[in-house]
C-alpha cells in the first residue's frame, strides 16, 4: 500500500460526525473562489488525496544530474505551520490544541497535501520546506518556538500530524512528497547542521558535542556589555580591526582568541551519566562537583554583530582542541588554522551530521536541501554532506544560503544561492545597474529572484504595493534566476513571517516574536476576496513558455536597449528561437513616458544612440510608451512584432 493509499484508508476507516464545525477555504477546493466552504474533514481530505491518486501522474522536469534541475525550477516556498493553518470553527481564533474531535487548526502535513495541486496550478515545479524537525522549548520565541531550534535532525515534528488519525508524522510526510512527484513536483527540506536547540536530544546522549559554560555564569541582558556575563565575546577596537583585516586576507593562522574572562566561562563537557534534564533543560556535574549547563548562541560574523543572542540553540562542537574550547569567530566560523585539522574533527558528530540527508532520501524520497548558514561549516564536512547525498541520488540539489555568489559555492557542490538577489534590496533602486551585469557577466550560480523571503518585510507591505507586487514578479519571470514564491505572497499577505532582513527598530519592537508567524500561531488570509493567484499563474506561464531563453545565464541573451527617459529601462532576452523585450518604469510613484529603442540584434547603433551606446545593434524598434509606477511592458519579437503585450499590472 503506498503512503497515499495509507492515509485516504485511514481518513476512511475513522470517519464519524463531529462535535464542532469545520471549514476550509475555498481556494484549497477549486483553486479559484476564496470563500470558504464547510466540509467534513474526514470526506474531504479522503476525496482529494483520491483525486491525486487517480490523476495520470505528470512527469518531473528533466534534468542532465547533480541537482541541475534547479536551473530551470519555479519554486512555491511552503511553512507547513503557517501556510496550513486556518480557522476551522471559524470561532475568531486559531487554536493551538486539537479541536476536541482531533483536528488541528495549526498547519499540518495533511493539509499541505491538499495545498499541493493548488500550488501545482500556479506553476510551480518545485515545493521548498522551511524547516520541519522537531522544535525545543528551552528558551523558546514565541508560542510554539522556532523551527531553526531543532531538537533532533532526523525526527520530524510531530505537531504537523492530526490526532484524529491513527497515522505519525512520518506516514504524513512520505504521503506529501509521494503526492509532490505525482503532480511533477520536487520536494526540498532545509536544514541548519551547525547548531541545535538547548535542549536538543544529542546533548543528554553526546554532552561532548557541545560547548558546556558554568552554570552560576548569567546572561547579559539585551544591550549590555557586562564582560562578566555570557553572550558575544567584546573585543577591544584595534582587536576587532586587525581581525577583521585578517579574515578579509582570508588568513586564519593566529586568530585572536576572544578575552581570558570570556574563555574562563567555559568548561570541559561533562560526562554522560553527569548530565540530566532539569526543568526543561540540560545541566551537567564535573568531576569536582562543579555545575553546568548549555549557552545560547549568538550571530557569529562580524565579531561585533549586534543582532540579540539567540536564547534558543547552541551551537555545535565540531572540533574538539583544549585551546579552542569556547564560542567564538574562530571557533564556529572563521575556523582557526590550528583548530580546523582533521585530527580535531570530532568524528562521531560529523558522521552524524552527514548521515541526516540520506535519511530523508531513503526514508521519505526527498530532491534537495536548503543548508541554512551552510557556508559557515568547515569546507571538509561539506564535501562529505554532498557526497553521501549524492551517492544515493546524482541528481540531488543543495542550494546555498549566502550572500554572495562565488566560484566556492560551486566547488562545495551547490546548485543555486537563496539571498543573493532580492528585489526590495537590490533592484527597486539598482535595477538597471543589476540588469547591465548579467549583461556582461555570467554568474557562477543561479539565484532565486523573489521579492521576499521568509526573513524580509512582506513585498505588499512595501509603498505602491500592488503595482510593486506585479512589478516584482514579472521581473523574477524575465532575469536568468529561480522564481521564488514565498507563501502568502500570492495573497498579498502583510505580516512578516519572521524580522531578520530589512527592517527598522520601529517595525521590528511592532512585532515581537509572540506575534511573528515564525514563533507563534498564524494563518494566511486565504479568504481575502483579490489576490494574486491569476497574475502567477500568467507570469509562470510566461516563464514556462520561454524557459530555454529566460533560464539562460548567458550574458549573450541580454541586450541593453535605451530610452531618453533615464526611469525607463529597456533590454531584450534573446536567442536563436525567441527574442523579449521588456521596458520597466522603475519608479514607485511616478508615471514615466518617453521613447524606447529596443534592440534587435548585434550591429552598430551608434549613429542613433551616440558614441557611448550601451550595446551594438543591427537596427533598433522605437516605441513611444508611457508606464505607470512599477508598470512592465513585455513584447513579443517577430515578423508581425509586436505580437502582443503584457503590463504587469
Amino acid at each position: 500500500m503506498s503512503a497515499i493509499e495509507r492515509i485516504i484508508e485511514a481518513l476512511r476507516t475513522q470517519e464519524r460526525p463531529l462535535t464542532t464545525p469545520y471549514h476550509v477555504p475555498g481556494l484549497w477546493i477549486d483553486h479559484e473562489h476564496p470563500a470558504p466552504q464547510a466540509v467534513n474533514p474526514y470526506r474531504f481530505y479522503a476525496e482529494r488525496l483520491e483525486a491525486i491518486r487517480a490523476a495520470p501522474p505528470q512527469a518531473l522536469t528533466p534534468s542532465p544530474g547533480g541537482g541541475e534541475w534547479t536551473r530551470h525550477a519555479v519554486i512555491y516556498n511552503l511553512f507547513p505551520r503557517v501556510a496550513a493553518a486556518y480557522d476551522h470553527d471559524h470561532d475568531g481564533k486559531l487554536a493551538l490544541e486539537p479541536s476536541p474531535d482531533g483536528w488541528r487548526e495549526t498547519g499540518t502535513l495533511l493539509k499541505s497535501i491538499v495545498l499541493l495541486p493548488y500550488i501545482r496550478s500556479l506553476g510551480v515545479d518545485t515545493v521548498y520546506l522551511l524547516p520541519i524537525t522537531t522544535v525545543g522549548q528551552d528558551g523558546k520565541k514565541g508560542a510554539l518556538g522556532s523551527p531553526y531550534a531543532i531538537r533532533n535532525p532526523y525526527k520530524l515534528d510531530r505537531n504537523l500530524a492530526e490526532p484524529a488519525l491513527p497515522l505519525d508524522v512520518d506516514a504524513l510526510f512520505a504521503g506529501f512528497v509521494e503526492a509532490a512527484h505525482r503532480l511533477g513536483m520536487r520536494v526540498v527540506m532545509e536544514f541548519v547542521l551547525r547548531t541545535a536547540s538547548k535542549d536538543g536530544d544529542w546533548i543528554g546522549e553526546h554532552p561532548e558535542w557541545f560547548y558546556w559554560i558554568r552554570e552560576d555564569v548569567a546572561d547579559r541582558a539585551a544591550g549590555s556589555a557586562d564582560p562578566a556575563a555570557y553572550g558575544p565575546p567584546i573585543f577591544a577596537a584595534d582587536e576587532l580591526a586587525h581581525i577583521k583585516e585578517k579574515v578579509a586576507r582570508g588568513d586564519f593562522t593566529e586568530l585572536p582568541p576572544p578575552p581570558a574572562a570570556y574563555r574562563a566561562m567555559f568548561t570541559a563537557p561533562p560526562r554522560p551519566e553527569r548530565v540530566r534534564m532539569e526543568g526543561g533543560r540540560w545541566v551537567g556535574e564535573l568531576e569536582d562537583g562543579t555545575r553546568v549547563r548549555i549557552p545560547g548562541a549568538f550571530a557569529d560574523w562580524p565579531p561585533d554583530d549586534n543582532q540579540p543572542p539567540w536564547t534558543d540553540v547552541t551551537y555545535l562542537r565540531l572540533y574538539d582542541h583544549p585551546d579552542f574550547n569556547y564560542i567564538a569567530y574562530n571557533t564556529i566560523r572563521m575556523y582557526d588554522a590550528r583548530l580546523a585539522r582533521p585530527e580535531n574533527a570530532v568524528a562521531d558528530l560529523w558522521e552524524s551530521i552527514v548521515g541526516v540527508i540520506p535519511h530523508y532520501q531513503r526514508t521519505f524520497g526527498i530532491d534537495g536541501v536548503m543548508m541554512d548558514m551552510g557556508h559557515a561549516l568547515p569546507m571538509p564536512l561539506k564535501q562529505r554532506i554532498v557526497a553521501a547525498a549524492r551517492a544515493l541520488n546524482p541528481d540531488f540539489a543543495f542550494w546555498d544560503e549566502n550572500f554572495t555568489i562565488t566560484q566556492k559555492s560551486v566547488d562545495e557542490g551547490y546548485n543555486a544561492v537563496l539571498g543573493y538577489m532580492l528585489f526590495d534590496f537590490h533592484l527597486q533602486h539598482k535595477l538597471r545597474e543589476f540588469i547591465e551585469r548579467l549583461s556582461r557577466e555570467r554568474l557562477p550560480l543561479p539565484f532565486f529572484a523573489t521579492a521576499e523571503n521568509h526573513n524580509t518585510p512582506r513585498a505588499a507591505s512595501r509603498p505602491a504595493a500592488l503595482e510593486y507586487v506585479h512589478y516584482a514578479l514579472i521581473l523574477s519571470a524575465l532575469v536568468p534566476g529561480i522564481p521564488f514564491i514565498h507563501n502568502g505572497f500570492e495573497l498579498l499577505e502583510t505580516k512578516p513571517i519572521n524580522t531578520g532582513l530589512g527592517f527598522d527598530e520601529e517595525t521590528i519592537r511592532a512585532n515581537p516574536a509572540e506575534t511573528l508567524p515564525l514563533f507563534s500561531a498564524w494563518a494566511l488570509d486565504w479568504t481575502r476576496a483579490n489576490n494574486l493567484v491569476g497574475s502567477i499563474r500568467y507570469a509562470m506561464e510566461l516563464r514556462h513558455r520561454y524557459a530555454a531563453l529566460l533560464s539562460d545565464p548567458d550574458p549573450a541573451t541580454f541586450i541593453m536597449g535605451h530610452s531618453d527617459n533615464p526611469h525607463l529601462l529597456a533590454f531584450a532576452r534573446h536567442n536563436a528561437e525567441a527574442t523579449l523585450f521588456i521596458v520597466a518604469n522603475t519608479q514607485a510613484e511616478n508615471t514615466a513616458s518617453g521613447t524606447v529603442y529596443l534592440p534587435v540584434c548585434d550591429c552598430d547603433l551608434r549613429a542613433l544612440w551616440g558614441a557611448d551606446a550601451p550595446q551594438q545593434a543591427r537596427s533598433a524598434v522605437a516605441l513611444t510608451v508611457t508606464l505607470g509606477p512599477y508598470g512592465v511592458l513585455v513584447l513579443e519579437g517577430g515578423d508581425d512584432f509586436p505580437k502582443w503585450h503584457h503590463p504587469s499590472a
